[in-house]
């Protein structure tokens, strides 16, 4: 059904493009055509709860990277309950200058959400910077997994990738 509501909201694109990894590919996934559409939106977050109990995966916080994660954080953060958390890419040069948004205490467990995974390389400087802080991060659930490398990249750092959707599903005619 997900990945059915992503190919008809015009989330795949086909063309050259340059991904954020820096990776070249024929085709791209614009989820945010997705996450700010509310019923796909909806889909997205029944989804990845689904996942979190199929998974048995116990946490005290949603996390994500901004900004293409905090659509789908929020959706997660309003179906489940749980406070949200936020990695800002960059520190921020105002007010409490923090890059992490959220309320947390060392020990306790983040799920992080991702929208779209290449290499994972985004999500991991996110979960290095939570593990700094005294956080566990043991699982990511990524709306689609594009299936060049976040899966290995974050099994080495003893993280589990979750998709919602595969790439090869999304590109299957």
């Amino acid at each position: 059904m997900l990945a059915e509501a992503l190919k008809e909201c015009g989330a795949i694109k086909f063309g050259d493009f340059t991904l954020a990894s820096g990776k070249k590919s024929r085709y791209y996934v614009d989820i945010k055509k997705a996450s700010t559409n509310p019923r796909i939106l909806k889909i997205i977050a029944h989804e990845i709860k689904e996942k979190i109990s199929s998974h048995s995966i116990s946490a005290d916080y949603i996390g994500c990277v901004a900004l293409g994660g905090v659509p789908i954080a929020v959706a997660v953060s309003l179906e489940t309950g749980l406070p949200l958390i936020i990695i800002r890419k960059e520190v921020k040069e105002y007010g409490t200058k923090g890059q992490i948004v959220g309320e947390f205490r060392p020990g306790e467990s983040v799920l992080m959400v991702e929208d779209v995974a290449t290499t994972g390389g985004s999500v991991l400087k996110a979960i290095e910077m939570l593990r700094g802080e005294g956080v566990v991060v043991r699982y990511v659930i990524v709306v689609v997994d594009r299936e060049e490398g976040a899966l290995a990249a974050l099994s080495k750092a003893g993280v589990e990738l979750i998709p919602l959707v595969s790439a090869s599903e999304l590109l299957e005619s």
